[in-house]
C-alpha cells in the first residue's frame, strides 16, 4: 500500500486557537462550555394553539380514564393524510395526519367527577399525538342559545359548521330546559355526526336511562332528549361513568 493509499490522519473541526478564542466568548458571556445543554423538547404547534382554546382549568388535563386512553389511540389511528381517498393522489401520502371518522364518546357522571376535565385532555392528547385537530367544544346550552333566530345572522351556516367540524366536544347535554327547539337541534346535530361517523365528547350529568333500583325523583337523559336521540347516542357513543365526590368541593375545603 503506498502512501497515497493510506487515510490521512482526520483533522479537527475548530483549531486549538479558535476553540480558544470561542471558549472565551462563551466565558465573558456566562456560559460554561463544558456544561450539559438541556434536552428541551421541541414545541409543538398544534398543541400550543389547543392551548390558546382550552379554559384555563384544563390547561394541563391529561385522560386519565382507561375508556377515554383507548379512545384517543383509536382516534389517533384512525387519522388521515391530507391526500388520502384520492384527493390529490398524484402527490402521495406526505403531509401531517388529520382527524377523519371513528367512534364518540359519552361521558356521564355526577356533577364535579371530572367529565369535562377528560374531555380537553383527550384533546389535549390527540393534539400532542400529531394529529391535526380541527376541533369546537360548547355547551348544549349556549349551542341552543347562539342557534336561535335572531335578525341579522345565518343560522343555518351556523349550526352546519358546527355539526360538520371534524371533532366536536357537547358539554352537559340534558342540563337545559327541554323544548322542542332543543329537541331540533339536538337531533339535527347528532343525526348527522352520527351517520357521517364524526368523533364527538359528550359529557351529561345524567344517567343515559333509568334502570333498576334507581330513585325515581332521580332525572334520566332519556327524558331529557327523547328515544330517536338516545338511540343515535346508543349507536355513536361509548358510555364511560364517572364517579365520586364533586372535586371542586374538594379544592375549596
Amino acid at each position: 500500500m503506498t502512501r497515497r493509499d493510506r487515510l490521512a490522519d482526520p483533522q479537527p473541526a475548530v483549531s486549538d486557537r479558535l476553540r480558544s478564542r470561542l471558549e472565551a466568548h462563551l466565558s465573558a458571556r456566562g456560559v460554561d462550555p463544558a456544561a450539559n445543554v438541556p434536552d428541551t423538547p421541541e414545541p409543538i404547534p398544534a398543541l400550543e394553539a389547543a392551548q390558546r382554546r382550552i379554559p384555563y382549568a384544563y390547561r394541563n388535563a391529561v385522560p386519565q380514564h382507561p375508556a377515554v386512553a383507548a379512545w384517543v389511540r383509536t382516534i389517533a389511528a384512525a387519522a388521515v393524510s391530507p391526500n388520502a381517498e384520492d384527493r390529490h393522489a398524484q402527490w402521495g401520502w406526505t403531509g401531517r395526519r388529520w382527524i377523519a371518522h371513528g367512534p364518540s364518546l359519552l361521558l356521564w357522571g355526577n356533577t364535579g367527577t371530572g367529565k369535562t376535565h377528560e374531555a380537553y385532555g383527550a384533546i389535549r392528547a390527540l393534539t400532542a399525538a400529531g394529529c391535526g385537530v380541527d376541533w369546537q367544544a360548547i355547551t348544549a346550552a349556549d349551542l341552543y342559545a347562539q342557534t336561535r333566530p335572531r335578525p341579522g345572522v345565518d343560522l343555518e351556516f351556523m349550526l352546519r359548521r358546527i355539526v360538520r367540524v371534524p371533532l366536536l366536544l357537547l358539554d352537559d347535554l340534558g342540563a337545559a330546559k327541554s323544548s322542542e327547539w332543543n329537541e331540533e337541534i339536538n337531533f339535527r346535530l347528532l343525526n348527522w355526526r352520527a351517520e357521517n361517523q364524526l368523533p364527538t365528547i359528550i359529557t351529561s350529568n345524567l344517567p343515559p336511562v333509568r334502570t333498576q333500583g334507581m330513585d325515581r325523583q332521580q332525572p334520566v337523559l332519556r327524558e331529557k332528549i327523547g328515544d330517536r336521540i338516545l338511540s343515535r347516542l346508543s349507536g355513536m357513543c361509548t358510555p364511560v361513568e364517572f364517579t365520586g365526590p364533586d372535586r371542586r368541593f374538594q379544592r375549596t375545603a
